[in-house]
């Protein structure tokens, strides 16, 4: 019978950003309750706390929500040779894992790979908005004022299509071709829709929500992308 005296532990620090890994042993808590993992830069990214060697929380700092998460695992979980997970608990999103060797570089390695490529997603959509910044800001409004079913078509369809333009949202309603447009450049555009709550689409209608500043964006080229 093998007996799994350690464990590995991988996982972004909180605190800098970096991703390392770091050996937790059984023999670490040899006449001690308490051991901390800490960074090259100072930060302590795990708390573990024991009192009795059969059951151990773990105190992990959020990068995520700026909370610490509280997990207890057994000792048979934690050195049963298996991969335990680290996650936010408000949002899922994985913090870590602790478990053998090459698990946890192999989970490490394709979490990193994932990251990067939503990062560089996120990049090539802050180079097709005129301002990324405000565009994200009017589409969490939007978002908002949909969620509060307060977005909507005269003629009764609340199931409103958005188009995405580098300088604007453009609402469609499907069943009455009606169409609303929403301007997302400037601080103006952004204040425009943070002052209402409602946006019902004009039943065959045209509507267009604007700031003064933007009165003579209607002949701009339509480089239409679907959201």
């Amino acid at each position: 019978m093998i007996i799994v005296t350690d464990t590995l532990l991988g996982m972004r620090c909180p605190e800098c950003g970096k991703l390392d890994f770091h050996k937790l042993s059984r023999f670490d808590f040899s006449g001690r309750k308490r051991v901390e993992i800490t960074c090259t830069c100072g930060f302590v990214k795990l708390f573990v706390t024991t009192r009795n060697r059969k059951d151990y929380l773990l105190q992990v700092p959020c990068v995520v929500c700026e909370a610490r998460h509280v997990r207890t695992l057994s000792a048979e979980m934690l050195w049963s040779g298996e991969v335990n997970y680290l996650f936010c608990q408000e949002t899922g999103l994985e913090l870590g894992y602790l478990g053998p060797e090459e698990d946890v570089m192999a989970l490490a390695a394709a979490y990193e790979e994932s990251m990067d490529a939503l990062a560089g997603e996120f990049e090539k959509e802050d180079e097709f908005f005129h301002n990324a910044g405000i565009m994200y800001e009017v589409l969490n409004c939007l978002h908002d004022i949909a969620e509060q079913g307060a977005l909507y078509c005269q003629c009764g369809n609340r199931d409103v299509d958005v188009d995405v333009f580098p300088d604007r949202l453009e609402l469609h309603c499907k069943d009455c071709d009606s169409v609303n447009i929403i301007y997302a450049e400037t601080e103006d555009d952004l204040m425009i829709i943070r002052e209402i709550d409602t946006i019902e689409l004009t039943r065959n209608g045209f509507k267009c929500l604007d700031s003064v500043a933007n009165t003579g964006k209607t002949g701009k080229k339509n480089s239409r992308r679907r959201k």
